[in-house]
C-alpha cells in the first residue's frame, strides 16, 4: 500500500521530466552532466528521481561511494548532505518509499545510470549510481534508470574514494543543483 500511496503521488505531481541536469562541484570538479530518464524502461524510478528532483531534495547531496573503474554512487537524500560528516551517507533514502524493480535487457554500459539499493530488490528509494566502465555482472539485478547523454567528462573527473569500499576521503564532490529537464 505504501509503494502505491508514493507512485500515486509521484503521478499527481508535474509531469514527468525526460531527464536531469546536475551540476557538480568539488576540490578539482566543476560542470554539468546530463541525463536522459528511461521512462519507457523504468516508470516508476524515473518518476520518483523526476519528483526529488523537482523537490529540491538532491540539491547538496554529496557522491559518498566512488570506486576506479566501476561507478560513483549518490542521492542519499536523508544522510548525504553533510560533507563533514560522512559516516552515515548511503544509508538512507526519502519518504517517498522504496519502488518494486524494474529490470530490463538494458546493459551497465558505461555511462548509465542505475538505482542503488539494498539486498532486497524491491528496495531502492533515491541512490544512484553512475558507470566508469561496462558492469554486465549488474545486468538483471539492477534497474536501469537512465543514460549519461553530455557531462561525461565531469563524472570522469569525480575524487575517487578508497579501492575497494568506494568511501571518500575528505572533501566529497556534491551535486550543487539538480534539476528535472524536459
Amino acid at each position: 500500500m505504501r509503494r502505491l500511496a508514493a507512485f500515486l503521488a509521484c503521478l499527481a505531481g508535474p509531469a514527468l521530466a525526460g531527464g536531469l541536469e546536475i551540476e557538480v562541484v568539488g576540490e578539482t570538479v566543476s560542470g554539468t552532466v546530463q541525463i536522459d530518464l528511461l521512462e519507457d524502461v523504468a516508470p516508476l524510478h524515473a518518476a520518483q528521481i523526476s519528483a526529488l528532483a523537482e523537490q529540491g531534495a538532491y540539491d547538496g547531496v554529496v557522491f559518498h561511494r566512488v570506486i576506479e573503474g566501476f561507478m560513483a554512487q549518490t542521492g542519499d537524500v536523508r544522510f548525504g548532505k553533510n560533507p563533514e560528516d560522512m559516516s552515515r551517507a548511503g544509508m538512507g533514502g526519502s519518504d517517498l518509499g522504496n519502488i518494486p524493480a524494474e529490470f530490463s535487457d538494458v546493459p551497465f554500459d558505461r555511462g548509465v545510470v542505475g538505482m542503488a539499493r539494498s539486498q532486497n530488490p524491491n528496495s531502492a528509494n533515491s541512490q544512484f549510481f553512475i558507470m566508469f566502465e561496462p558492469g554486465y555482472f549488474l545486468n538483471g539485478q539492477y534497474t536501469v534508470v537512465g543514460r549519461v547523454t553530455a557531462g561525461m567528462d565531469v563524472v570522469d573527473a569525480l575524487k575517487r574514494g578508497h579501492p575497494q569500499s568506494g568511501a571518500i576521503t575528505g572533501q566529497p564532490d556534491v551535486m550543487q543543483r539538480v534539476t528535472a529537464v524536459e
